[in-house]
């Protein structure tokens, strides 16, 4: 599933909308059901006002899954935690280039080997991350202020992903585009427009099953 400059579009289900009386099963049930990447988000109840999962969780999904695994830490000081999500078995961990020491955060990831990404939430503006643009594997864009998951997109935000994505065409850049907020069925369509190549999905498909039909018909709409 590739697009015509040869970035991969992927589906990426946030477990944050998930039973988690239920985790392991619902994991596997996206897996099975087309899944590309599983989105975890973890929250300290600091840098965003609710407390999700931490490192000890990511372990046991590892177990769970061999689907790459996504850690978008929403925490004040990331940096004092990569090593634990590293141990944990993460494929990709972002951090907030609103947090401090997103740099060493970066490094500390690459270092490891692992993908690295840079997020930007909806306030911020994209000047804030050009400093990165070389450095990371990735970029979020969030569409939807972090903290809880079912939130409407802010439609706004879409220009921010359209200016990432000339960012990268014109300057011959590497880095994927994800989208994390209120992604379903209905939008779908103009994220893939303005140019993202990772969609973060939650509610939109954990509360809407069968998981299989919803996967299938936002692949169909990405890849068309």
């Amino acid at each position: 599933m590739v697009d015509k400059s040869g970035f991969p579009k992927m589906i990426a289900p946030s477990i944050l909308s998930a039973d988690f009386a239920h985790l392991a099963d619902e994991i596997l049930s996206v897996e099975k059901a087309g899944a590309d990447i599983i989105h975890i988000d973890v929250m300290d109840g600091h840098f965003v006002p609710n407390i999700t999962l931490g490192a000890p969780v990511v372990k046991k999904i590892r177990d769970v899954t061999s689907l790459p695994l996504d850690c978008h830490l929403m925490i004040k000081e990331p940096h004092r935690y990569i090593a634990d999500f590293l141990d944990a078995g993460a494929s990709m961990i972002s951090v907030h280039v609103e947090t401090s020491k997103a740099r060493h955060s970066i490094r500390l990831i690459k270092k490891a080997g692992l993908k690295a990404g840079i997020v930007i939430n909806p306030p911020t503006s994209l000047r804030s991350i050009m400093p990165y643009l070389e450095l990371v594997d990735f970029v979020l864009v969030m569409t939807v202020n972090p903290g809880f998951g079912g939130q409407k997109m802010i439609e706004g935000c879409l220009k921010k992903v359209s200016d990432l994505y000339e960012l990268r065409e014109k300057n011959r850049l590497e880095f994927l585009i994800e989208v994390d907020g209120g992604i379903n069925l209905e939008n779908i369509s103009r994220v893939k427009a303005a140019g993202a190549d990772i969609f973060v999905a939650g509610a939109a498909i954990f509360k809407n099953p069968p998981y299989r039909n919803v996967i299938r018909k936002m692949k169909k709409i990405i890849r068309s």
